[in-house]
């Protein structure tokens, strides 16, 4: 084969390729597919904890705030949901007696906000306080006696725990003190929390 026959069986092959790949080898164009809606992201949850068989059980709760210790508490004063309670959730902590509300912070003496999670009737149930060294959670005395006060403590101070390190991953969370109805009071009560 000469040099002129090589150049111009190239030169066919290439303009054949070339006429595939401007073809698009026989596909034929389409519009825009539609495939679903857009991409959400990462739902926003809180960390709760429950109850189970004496100990302190984790669950995962949808939420508007992740990382708000008031809307985590609010949450939890709400109790194990059926799905929950199917698993053999329960709660230490007094039922409200209906749907709680926030009461916006409100700055205190020193400069603390202070949050008070209530019942629809008006009677206090919980109340927030954050200090620049620590997260105080109150239990008002309309809450009644509690069965197990240590392991109402410890959801309270869990579920704070945990919306404090949802809010910032990196920084070391402020200790939680819980004060009981009758004025008990228990520092440091989120040490040992379970995860999810």
């Amino acid at each position: 084969m000469t040099a002129g026959r090589r150049s111009r069986l190239v030169l066919v092959l290439l303009v054949s390729a070339g006429v595939c790949v401007l073809a698009s080898c026989g596909i034929p164009t389409t519009g825009v597919v539609q495939a679903g809606g857009p991409a959400s992201g990462v739902v926003p949850t809180a960390r709760l904890y429950f109850v189970r068989g004496g100990a302190l059980v984790a669950v995962r709760r949808e939420t508007d705030a992740p990382g708000d210790v008031e809307s985590a508490l609010r949450e939890l004063l709400l109790g194990p949901t059926g799905a929950e309670r199917d698993k053999g959730l329960t709660t230490r902590l007094p039922p409200p007696t209906g749907m709680p509300s926030a009461v916006p912070a409100v700055p205190a003496a020193g400069g603390d906000a202070t949050a008070v999670t209530e019942a629809p009737g008006g009677a206090g149930l919980v109340r927030v306080t954050p200090h620049e060294d620590r997260i105080s959670v109150e239990l008002s005395s309309s809450a009644g006696e509690l069965s197990d006060p240590g392991l109402a403590a410890a959801q309270l101070a869990c579920t704070a725990d945990a919306a404090q390190r949802t809010a910032d991953p990196d920084a070391e969370p402020a200790p939680v003190t819980v004060t009981l109805p009758g004025g008990r009071r228990i520092e440091g009560a989120a040490t040992g929390c379970p995860g999810v």
